[in-house]
Order: structure tokens, then sequence, then C-alpha cells
């Protein structure tokens, strides 16, 4: 059985109705940031979610959840329907599922020590009966994770971005939780430290016996992390499966234009690159038909009416896209 099943998971925001709409009449704005997700995640592995800033990856990660309230859908972790629970009910569940934020600066209370933010979880699930066991708790965390006891009474501002982010990470770890949303750990971080960052996560999967959802917009750190991948655009899966075989064979274009970004070494046989015309167009008026027609160099007319449907295309692996029974890749091969 799945560690965690999505059901058509979907969180919509509706704009702000100013002066100017209550005159005219005209209907609320309606974001549409992540619309009828389904996937699920197996335990002990880690899915991960892939696509370009602001196509709804984060938004997803929080309302799995329940961090951003769903608009509609269902999530269910290890049988039980968190989209269901009551605010005491999820409280409880919060102490198994948790979250790594991107962003190491924003996301600590520069007000409180490092033994007050990691020991936060402690106190609110009731896992220290006292002071001195939470201390103990705290330490021992911090410790695994490579920070020094003598850092435990630090603030935030006392650190480097690589130190901040593992003091994030020991606050996730604390509660011994199960499963955690990874939500782009090392994308604000210099290269070295990432390396750091992603082997140490590696680490404490195996140790703790995690599950990961790791959220990226870069796809080398994907292939090297992910056991299956899941390519989001504009706030839909467009393609699902293996990680090796999403790589290697990727059949949705929006996939094909994200593997030709990567920086090739060996020039030899080097794979023909896909520049995407235009930007990501905005949830609030997104494009008719498939979503990804309006920059996709092989859309026809038939992709701007209809909406395609996911097909199975190999063991596990999904797509979404019209032209599928084509075959086509834009990654042909070109002389070196």
């Amino acid at each position: 059985m799945s560690l965690l099943k999505v059901e058509g998971l979907s969180k919509h925001y509706e704009g702000r109705d100013g002066i100017f709409d209550r005159i005219t009449g005209r209907e609320k704005t309606v974001v549409r940031a992540v619309n009828d997700i389904d996937l699920t995640v197996e335990k002990g592995e880690i899915l991960g979610l892939i696509g370009e800033s602001g196509c709804g990856k984060s938004t997803l990660g929080r309302a799995i959840l329940r961090l951003h309230e769903p608009t509609k859908g269902r999530v269910t972790f290890d049988g039980a329907e968190v989209t269901a629970l009551d605010p005491a009910q999820m409280k409880a569940m919060r102490r198994r599922m948790q979250i790594i934020f991107q962003d190491p600066y924003a996301s600590l209370n520069p007000r409180r020590t490092v033994a007050e933010i990691v020991g936060l979880p402690l106190r609110l699930h009731g896992l220290a009966k006292t002071d001195a066991e939470a201390r103990e708790k705290v330490a021992a965390i911090c410790a695994r994770v490579g920070l020094k006891p003598g850092q435990l009474d630090r603030y935030p501002h006392q650190f480097s971005g690589g130190q901040r982010q593992r003091i994030g990470i020991a606050r996730a770890l604390v509660s011994h939780p199960e499963f955690i949303v990874c939500d782009e750990p090392v994308s604000a971080l210099d290269v070295s430290i990432q390396a750091q960052i992603i082997a140490l996560l590696l680490e404490l999967k195996r140790e703790m016996g995690l599950t990961y959802l790791f959220i990226s917009h870069d796809i080398s750190v994907i292939g090297y992390l992910a056991d299956r991948v899941a390519v989001m655009y504009l706030g839909e899966i467009v393609e699902m499966g293996p990680v090796e075989e999403v790589l290697a064979n990727p059949r949705h274009p929006y996939t094909q234009s994200l593997m030709s970004a990567v920086p090739e070494v060996d020039h030899a046989g080097r794979r023909k690159r896909v520049r995407l015309t235009g930007d990501l167009p905005s949830p609030l008026r997104p494009p008719s038909g498939c979503k990804f027609h309006t920059r996709c160099p092989l859309a026809t007319d038939a992709c701007g009416k209809i909406v395609p449907k996911t097909e199975t295309v190999g063991p596990g692996h999904t797509a979404a896209c019209l032209r599928l029974a084509e075959n086509l890749s834009l990654l042909e091969e070109v002389p070196a």
C-alpha cells in the first residue's frame, strides 16, 4: 500500500475584488495554482517533483500537508484521510508529516535560539516530559545534522546559509516523522554546500527510513536523488514515471525541453537544444486545450482546443500529450 495517495487535489485562490470590480460587477479572478493532481508516494521512496518556478510545485507540497487548505480533492496518508481530519487530529498527524523549506534565511525565527527553534515540535506534540529531556533530544538531532553542541544557544543570523538549512532539517526531524516535503531545500545554497546537504538528506533517509517528496527546478538534482519523477507544468502533472526511464526517454515536449537545458560535458553526438519561446503563462488566464501548446514547438491547432488525457507510455511511465502516438522528440542528436 502507498504511504501517500493524492487524488484530484486542487488549490485555487480567489483574487481580491477591488473598488473597480465592485463598481463594474466583474467576477473575481481565480488562480488555479494546482489543478486536479493524482499521485502516489511509496514508503521509503523519493518522488521528485520538477518544473519551472511558478508552476505550482510548492503549493502542491503545502496542500498535501494542509499548510494550504486544498480547494478540493483527497490526501490519504498511511490509510488516514488527511483532508478529513479535524484540527486536533491534524495536529497529531503533523508529527508524522513535516517540511523543509526553501529559504533558510526566512524560515527561521530570528528571535529564537537554535535550541528553541528545533525544540518547538517537541513542545507542540508533548514529546519531551522535561526541559532537560527536550534539550537532550535537540542536541542529539543537531549533532546528527552536523551542528555542534556549543551552537545550540546561538541565533540564526550567526550561521551561514548551509548551517541554517541544517537547523531547518533538524527541526523537521526532531519529532521523528515518516514523510517529509523537501521544498527546494538546496536551491538557495552555493553549489558546494548543495552537495553536502543532498548527501546528508540521503544519509538521513537511509538511517531513519524516511520518505521524501523532493521539489526542485533542477533536473540534475532530481536525476541523482529520486526514484520516480513527476513533471509539473502550470498546476498539472504532464509526465511521471521511474526517473531513469523518464530522463532517458522523455515523452512530453516539456520534459524534453527541461532535459535539453541540462549542461553536457561530452559534446560527442550532442542533443539538439530546445529553446522555449515566451514565459510561463499566468495561472489567472491559462491557455485552452493543452496548457503547454503556447510554447510547444510540436503544437498543432488541435493542441489549443483539446485537453490531452494521461496515457501509459511504458512500465509505470505516463504522459499527457496529443502527439504521443507519433513518438516525436525534440532531442534528436546533432553533429558535434
